[in-house]
C-alpha cells in the first residue's frame, strides 16, 4: 500500500484544514485508516481513525469536537477535518493503513498500522 498525504499548511488560532491521504495497492474499502501525529520532540500519538465501512470511528480526546475523520471509497480516499485549530495541534501529521482486512473494532495503537504515509506538516500560530 502505498499512501500519500497532503494538505497541510500554516493556519491562525482557530482556523481550519482538511488533510487528504490517498491510498493505492491494495482494494481500499476492505481495510481501516488512521491518522496520527507528531509534536517536535514527542513521540507519534494517535489522533482518529475510522473503520473500513465507515460505520465507526474514534478519536483522540483533545480533538473531539474539533476533527471530523472520513473516508471516500471512490476515491481511494480518507480525510481529516480539522477546525478550531490550537498551537498545539502543530506536527506532522501522518495517515496510515490497517494491514488487516475487515478488522471488527477501531484500530488506534500503533501497532495496529502497517503502512504510513510521508506525513504532512499543520502549522498553527498563535
Amino acid at each position: 500500500v502505498q499512501l500519500q498525504a497532503s494538505g497541510g499548511g500554516l493556519v491562525q488560532t482557530g482556523g481550519s484544514l482538511r488533510l487528504s491521504c490517498t491510498a493505492s495497492g491494495r482494494t481500499f474499502s476492505k481495510y481501516a485508516m488512521g491518522w496520527f501525529r507528531q509534536a517536535p520532540g514527542k513521540e507519534r500519538e494517535f489522533v482518529a481513525a475510522i473503520t473500513w465501512s465507515g460505520g465507526s470511528t474514534h478519536y483522540e480526546d483533545s480533538v473531539k469536537g474539533r476533527f471530523t475523520i472520513s473516508r471516500d471509497d471512490a476515491k481511494n480516499t480518507v480525510y481529516l477535518q480539522m477546525n478550531s485549530l490550537k498551537p498545539e495541534d502543530t506536527a506532522v501529521y501522518y495517515c496510515a493503513a490497517d494491514p488487516l482486512d475487515y478488522r471488527n473494532y477501531v484500530p488506534i495503537a500503533l501497532g495496529n498500522y502497517g503502512y504510513w504515509g510521508q506525513g504532512t506538516l499543520v502549522t498553527v500560530s498563535s
